[in-house]
C-alpha cells in the first residue's frame, strides 16, 4: 500500500547548519505515528517541508499519492497544527475555524456546522464568541488541533499537539486522536512526551541529527516482540536456572537494579507471553519475589539508548 507520507533522501540546509540529512521516512496509512527526536533533530523543518511551508533542497517527498506539494491536489485532505501556531488575536474561535473552512471549499452552513462540532470535541463548546487574545495557552493550542482537524482531513500533521494542556485536558485529547485513526485518518504527532506516544502510536520513528535512527511499528522498536525484563524485590535471585530454562534465549542480570532481561527471537507458537510464563516460573520455584513484568522496554529507554 502506498505510504500517506514519504520522505526520500531528504536534505535541507539554513546556512551552515543541515537540518535534514537525507531523511527517509515512510508513515504508513491508517497509521497513528510518532515522531521522536531531541531539540534540532529535524522534526519540525521535515513538518515544514510536508505543509509546504518550506522547500527541500534535494531528495523526493510524496504526500497522500503524489510528488511533492500540491496547494489545489491537497486542499482539504491535510491538515496541520505548527510547533508555535500564531492566531489572529480578535478573531473569535467560530469565526476562526469557519473561516478555514470556507478556504476547505465548504459552505458557510456546513463550515459553521463543522466549526461547532470541532470546538464541542476539543472542549471550548462554550468559547464559540470568545476572542482569542482571551484564551489562556491551553484553549489556543486546542483551538488549534480543532483548525488541524477541520474538515476530517486524511492526513494530519501534529507539532506537540498536548504542550501546555493540563493532564484532562491532555487525555481528552489522545482520546480524540484515538478516535481519528479509527476513522481511517492517518496522523503523525511529534512530542517530546515519550510515554504519551509509546500509549497512542502505532507506529513510531527516532530522529537524530536530520536522519531517521529507527523505525517501525510501536511493539517491534520497543522490543515487546522480542524482549521480557523482569523486576525482582530482595531476596533469591535463581538467574543460573531462568538460564538453563531458556536455552538460545540471551538472559541478562542487572544485580544492581535488580532486573532480568530476556532477549529471545519469535517464532510460530513462541512469543512474549510464553518467554514470560517459563521465566516466573523458574523465578517463583527459586524462591525469587516479582516486583514488576514488562515486555520489551520503554520508549524513553529505547530513546536513550539510540541517541
Amino acid at each position: 500500500m502506498t505510504p500517506a507520507l514519504r520522505f526520500a533522501a531528504v536534505r535541507k540546509r539554513f546556512g551552515r547548519n543541515e537540518a535534514l540529512r537525507g531523511l527517509n521516512l515512510e508513515v504508513p496509512c491508517g497509521s497513528l505515528f510518532g515522531l521522536i527526536g531531541p531539540n534540532g533533530a529535524g522534526k519540525t523543518t521535515a513538518f515544514s517541508i510536508a505543509c509546504g511551508f518550506l522547500r527541500a533542497d534535494a531528495g523526493q517527498i510524496e504526500i497522500l499519492g503524489g510528488s511533492g506539494w500540491n496547494a489545489r491536489r491537497l486542499r482539504g485532505r491535510l491538515g496541520a497544527l505548527p510547533q508555535d501556531a500564531a492566531l489572529a488575536r480578535e478573531t473569535r474561535c467560530l469565526e476562526h475555524l469557519v473561516f478555514f473552512g470556507r478556504l476547505q471549499g465548504m459552505s458557510h452552513g456546513d463550515a459553521t456546522r463543522e466549526a461547532e462540532r470541532r470546538l464541542q470535541e476539543v472542549g471550548l463548546g462554550d468559547r464559540l464568541s470568545a476572542r482569542t487574545r482571551t484564551l489562556s495557552h491551553g484553549m489556543l493550542r486546542r483551538l488549534a488541533v480543532a483548525q488541524a482537524l477541520l474538515g476530517g482531513p486524511e492526513l494530519v500533521l501534529l507539532d506537540e499537539p498536548t504542550s501546555g494542556l493540563d493532564p484532562r485536558h491532555a487525555h481528552e485529547l489522545r482520546e480524540l486522536l484515538r478516535r481519528e485513526r479509527h476513522g481511517g485518518r492517518t496522523i503523525l504527532v511529534s512530542s517530546h512526551n515519550l510515554p504519551e506516544l509509546e500509549s497512542l502510536c502505532d507506529h513510531v520513528a527516532f530522529v537524530d541529527r536530520g536522519v531517521v535512527m529507527a523505525a517501525g511499528p510501536t511493539e517491534e522498536v520497543t522490543g515487546k516482540t522480542q524482549e521480557v525484563e523482569i523486576e525482582l524485590g530482595t531476596g533469591p535471585s535463581p538467574i543460573d536456572d531462568v538460564t538453563r530454562a531458556l536455552p538460545g534465549d540471551q538472559v541478562q542480570w542487572d544485580g544492581e537494579r535488580r532486573l532480568l532481561r530476556v532477549s529471545f527471537a519469535p517464532a510460530p507458537g513462541r512469543d512474549s507471553e510464553e518467554v514470560i510464563g517459563a521465566a516466573l516460573g523458574v523465578l517463583l520455584a527459586g524462591g525469587a519475589r516479582v516486583r514488576g513484568v514488562r515486555r520489551g522496554i520503554s520508549l524513553e529507554k529505547r530513546f536513550l539508548e539510540m541517541t
